[in-house]
């Protein structure tokens, strides 16, 4: 008789607890023990119906015969319901680049584009060198470089693995580590042109004409009857690239400030002098804004015939620029998604800094291409002289609009011109635009800058947006006559 009351008395204490939580749970309350469905969850690991754990399912539930109490078991990893990620907001550790979701600074299965012995940490400002040495030891690094980001309100530790560790391994290990930051590797960027087609002997002298009669991007965006009205005037430009040669006629009086991030000796390169040529250039050539003035970053090394840079030069480079009051940053390379690069983006572009990148040369399959796919950031396709898309251009949601960039004739180092391709140039042209707009009106946002840009662009391709041209051709003319709240009399009719 007593072993039938036990029985039953566990039977009704079991479906007391069991039913409410399984109704609860199917009805999307959010906390129930069974998730499922298609709304919210987000980072707390169940389905996306408001919470619970993933799959779904009687998964985890079991029952505690002597007490009655149903207990769950989440599967391995998972995050309990109703508690919150550790440490996964923006500008903190963890936080992911490109869509700006949280996330670990593990780079993703099969990522090679990083310096294989190196990650970047950041630490707090105030973290004493005690401690700095006792997180060194601990993880067995060895410190190669450091500077203070204001960008990111904290230091930047560059560390070298002195053993075959894997660069994932090291910075799973120092995300466990609660005085650290953020860790991540140290990505690698690349130039977006093409070898040079062809070299031009330019040494003949012509008749003098607006630019030269190659520059056939000049009549494309409208340039010479933009200039009518703005020519950059004084805007500072910064070019985060290879070393500009300050000599290059192109450029006289407009590079007025360089910061260089590499230990090797100064070497002026073709890609950076090409460039700033194509934002400023005011002698033989007509740059985008001629009266722009450039702020040169040299952070990628041309040592060994190609030129890349690190995440740790790159947001040296940026901070700088944003300390030298740079309106404009030019970002014409390409790579992984990056979350410190990411973070320093959203920094600057809070900061009211236009942020404009090459889409890159990878072509149609290839996955986006950082930093042109950030949200802040203003991706530039290229096109040829009769608006076709560049063949190698990356394509994408993200592409916001095009402008020439193949058989492009720029100038390089030592008073030399050649003719290249690459959506390197189209950002360049477009960030020469963006200029002109600022001189017009220098309480533009990044955001108005953008929606400008892409309101007075050329359609191209299908009807409308789409993902080869974005918005279409930029119309430098249109850009500066139609900006708000410009004054209509200040535009001179094109001839």
């Amino acid at each position: 008789m007593m072993r039938k009351l036990a029985a039953l008395l566990i039977a009704a204490l079991t479906a007391a607890v069991v039913l409410p939580s399984v109704a609860s749970a199917q009805k999307g309350g959010g906390r129930g023990l069974i998730g499922s469905g298609d709304r919210g969850g987000g980072d707390r690991g169940g389905g996306d119906r408001g919470g619970g754990f993933r799959g779904g399912g009687m998964m985890g539930l079991g029952i505690g015969l002597a007490t009655g109490i149903i207990a769950s078991q989440p599967p391995a990893g998972a995050q309990p319901t109703g508690e919150k990620p550790k440490r996964q907001s923006s500008g903190s550790r963890n936080s992911r680049g490109g869509s700006g979701g949280g996330g670990s600074g593990v780079p993703p299965s099969g990522e090679r584009r990083m310096v294989p012995d190196e990650v970047v940490i950041t630490l707090s400002n105030n973290i004493s060198p005690q401690t700095i040495n006792a997180i060194r030891t601990r993880h067995r690094l060895t410190q190669l470089d450091s500077q203070q980001i204001a960008l990111l309100n904290s230091t930047v530790y560059r560390w070298r693995i002195p053993d075959r560790r894997s660069v994932a391994t090291v910075v799973r290990a120092l995300e466990g580590d609660n005085r650290v930051a953020s860790a991540q590797p140290n990505y690698l960027f690349s130039l977006q042109q093409t070898p040079a087609e062809a070299k031009t002997d330019l040494t003949v002298a012509i008749p003098p004409r607006y630019g030269d009669p190659a520059q056939y991007a000049l009549a494309k965006m409208r340039l010479q009857d933009a200039h009518r009205i703005a020519k950059g005037g004084e805007i500072r430009v910064a070019v985060i690239d290879s070393g500009i040669d300050p000599e290059q006629p192109e450029l006289a009086g407009a590079l007025i400030g360089s910061f260089d991030t590499l230990k090797s000796a100064f070497t002026p390169h073709s890609h950076g002098t090409a460039i700033a040529a194509l934002i400023a250039a005011h002698s033989r050539l007509m740059g985008s804004a001629p009266d722009a003035r450039i702020l040169g970053v040299r952070a990628f090394d041309p040592t060994g015939g190609g030129a890349e840079a690190t995440t740790f030069n790159i947001v040296r480079g940026l901070d700088w620029s944003v300390a030298q009051n740079a309106r404009i940053v030019n970002m014409s390379f390409a790579g992984p998604a990056d979350p410190m690069i990411h973070r320093s983006l959203e920094a600057a572009n809070k900061k009211g800094i236009v942020l404009i990148a090459a889409a890159g040369n990878a072509g149609e399959k290839s996955p986006p291409l950082y930093p042109a796919a950030e949200p802040s950031v203003i991706a530039v396709g290229a096109t040829d002289a009769s608006d076709n898309l560049f063949k190698a251009s990356n394509r994408g949601r993200h592409i916001a609009l095009a402008a020439p960039g193949v058989y492009i004739l720029v100038a390089v180092p030592n008073g030399g011109y050649e003719i290249s391709s690459g959506t390197s140039y189209s950002a360049a042209e477009v960030s020469g635009i963006a200029a002109l707009m600022l001189q017009r009106k220098q309480d533009l946002s990044p955001a108005a800058v953008r929606e400008v840009l892409l309101k007075t662009a050329k359609d191209l391709g299908k009807k409308g947006r789409d993902d080869d041209f974005g918005a279409g051709l930029a119309d430098a003319y249109r850009a500066v006559t139609e900006l708000p709240g410009a004054l209509v009399s200040d535009a001179v009719p094109p001839k």
